[in-house]
């Protein structure tokens, strides 16, 4: 009779996990795994040369598209909702112009890396990043891989999965990969469910800059009503907007405002799917308004990372 109530328990945690909202995924190669295989380029970060991933190029490998296309049927076989690297990155060839460097004297320039502007596009919960390799002993071959999940918005590892295949006389890698992977694949998606469950009763983290034009004759210590200040007038919309009222002021000046941690809704009161712009929109048209009429632009670095420069639009 135990065994019965443990098998029913079993049945329904089963049932519910497959019956749960799922996050949306994206699986990418890893920058070691690019980096290894001579898949990165340079780019200028505001005077500085620094080395990303070449995803375009990445993808010219026959044999790294058949292994993000085996883990992608592995995960929508497990009922995740899945975004295409190949299909993402023709939708950056036609984003617009938010996509551009966006400066101002008392801003600094708001480079987006070639991760960030993926993000951004695919609009992932998660990305899964794959790193693996091959080893040959005779006529057997063995896969070793790396699963890591990170949170799209925070870019915080999540979750992980290591391990090697048995040796195997295969000839496809992602034959190899899906054999080594299948043991840990199960667990590793219960830790990514249990994580965005995390996030749908808590808000997801992102962070919210505050800064000023130097063109602007104001600055946020300004009193724009009873005595209330600016800055004061910021803090107290993020506190009542954020679920649960989860953020922290890491930075305040008479210059710039810095909020980490802010936990925001995944969904609106109508039920649609909610980000970081969405949220901080919110907060420009409230500025905007009367009685305080604050002018502002709103940029965007990645999914998590949003800039409000006061003064200007």
């Amino acid at each position: 009779m135990k065994k019965v109530g443990v098998l029913v328990c079993l049945l329904g945690s089963i049932f519910a996990f497959s019956q749960a909202k799922k996050p949306t995924l994206m699986v990418v190669p890893s920058d070691a795994w690019c980096n290894k295989n001579g898949y990165m380029t340079e780019i200028d970060n505001q005077g500085q040369k620094i080395k990303v991933v070449d995803y375009r190029k990445a993808l010219l490998s026959d044999e790294l598209q058949m292994v993000i296309s085996k883990i992608n049927t592995l995960m929508t076989d497990r009922g995740f909702p899945m975004k295409d690297l190949q299909s993402a990155i023709k939708n950056i060839d036609q984003d617009n112009a938010e996509t551009s460097v966006k400066q101002s004297k008392t801003a600094a320039s708001i480079t987006e890396s070639p991760f960030d502007k993926l993000k951004r596009v695919a609009k992932a919960d998660i990305i899964v990043q794959i790193t693996y390799s091959i080893a040959t002993t005779g006529p057997k071959k063995t896969v070793v891989f790396n699963l890591q999940g990170l949170d799209a918005y925070t870019d915080k590892q999540i979750v992980g999965a290591q391990g090697t295949g048995k040796p195997s006389f295969s000839a496809e890698v992602p034959v190899l990969l899906e054999e080594a992977v299948i043991s840990q694949i199960d667990r590793f998606n219960v830790q990514l469910q249990k994580y965005f469950d995390d996030m749908f009763a808590n808000g997801r983290e992102v962070t919210i800059r505050i800064r000023k034009f130097d063109s602007w004759d104001k600055d946020l210590d300004e009193e724009v009503k009873d005595g209330v200040t600016i800055s004061e007038l910021i803090e107290e919309w993020v506190k009542k907007q954020a679920v649960k009222g989860r953020f922290s002021t890491t930075e305040a000046t008479e210059n710039m405002m810095f909020f980490e941690q802010v936990r925001i809704p995944i969904y609106d009161d109508k039920g649609n799917a909610s980000d970081t712009r969405a949220f901080v929109r919110k907060l420009q048209k409230y500025l905007a308004a009367e009685p305080y009429k604050v002018s502002s632009k709103l940029t965007m670095k990645g999914l998590g990372q949003a800039t409000l420069i006061l003064g200007e639009k």
